[in-house]
């Protein structure tokens, strides 16, 4: 398996998979529920590793100049 995929296996994981261990009533961080909290970092965190895959996938490296 290539790094990409596992990168863009990390934020399925982390959004889906945390989700029952995040699901808390009475925790709050910056003045929202822990669970929108996790929701709102996994969408930051997302926009992060999917610019680290667009910038190592050799599909997206220019071979020269036209």
């Amino acid at each position: 398996m290539k790094l990409i995929h596992v990168l863009g296996l990390i934020p399925f994981i982390g959004m889906l998979g945390g989700l029952p261990f995040a699901n808390q009533v009475h925790t709050f961080v910056l003045g929202l529920p822990f669970l929108l909290f996790w929701i709102v970092l996994w969408v930051v965190l997302t926009s992060a590793v999917m610019a680290i895959v667009n910038y190592i996938d050799p599909a997206n490296r220019k071979e020269g100049t036209e």
